[in-house]
């Protein structure tokens, strides 16, 4: 954070060189050898300049974003907006994104064909998908929560989210599978 409060250089781009990478694994997969074995997954790498927001509504509406972004509708159903304390002591990057690359990789173990023209080894050696999903667990309250339920928007969100996740992992695996959802 303390490197983008630097002046940029008339010869380089305005802020600081920055890149984001982010993975998600969806499923592990596994084929007859271990050497074909592999993941479902989703990624990214993304360049670009960082610059620090300064402006106290785009940092307080950035602020909103990111919080939302986690649990939707949180920051309405928090105490905001934050103290001078907590603006203060918070910093917001900004990313111009210059470039980026993404990969996903879905569907079934693919081996090489003469281990699939082993009968015996086809016999022998399961193959397939194991899907792989966060779970939102119950809500615990914390020791001087006074509310009486969980909120109905929190409670909607973490079941929605389990859905998805594991609906996703399913079917990357690249054809129908049997499906039961986390809370049956």
């Amino acid at each position: 954070m303390n490197l983008t409060r630097t002046t940029p250089s008339s010869t380089t781009p305005a802020g600081l060189p920055m890149t984001i990478a982010a993975s998600h694994l969806d499923g592990l997969v596994l084929a007859l050898t271990p050497n074909s074995h592999s993941y479902n997954y989703r990624s990214v790498v993304l360049f670009g300049h960082a610059t620090l927001v300064t402006d106290p509504a785009e940092k307080l509406y950035a602020m909103e974003l990111i919080t939302n972004s986690v649990v939707p509708q949180r920051w309405a159903n928090s105490r905001v907006p934050p103290n001078a304390a907590e603006m203060q002591s918070t910093s917001v990057l900004k990313v111009k994104v210059v470039n980026g690359s993404a990969k996903i990789r879905t569907g079934e173990p693919h081996d090489e064909r003469g281990d699939l023209e082993d009968g015996g080894l086809l016999e022998r050696v399961w193959t397939g998908v194991v899907p792989v999903y966060s779970v939102m667990g119950e809500p615990v309250a914390g020791g001087y929560n006074r509310v009486a339920e969980v909120p109905g928007y929190l409670e909607g969100w973490r079941k929605e989210v389990n859905k998805e996740a594991e609906g996703y992992a399913r079917e990357a695996v690249g054809r129908e599978v049997e499906k039961k959802t986390v809370d049956e």
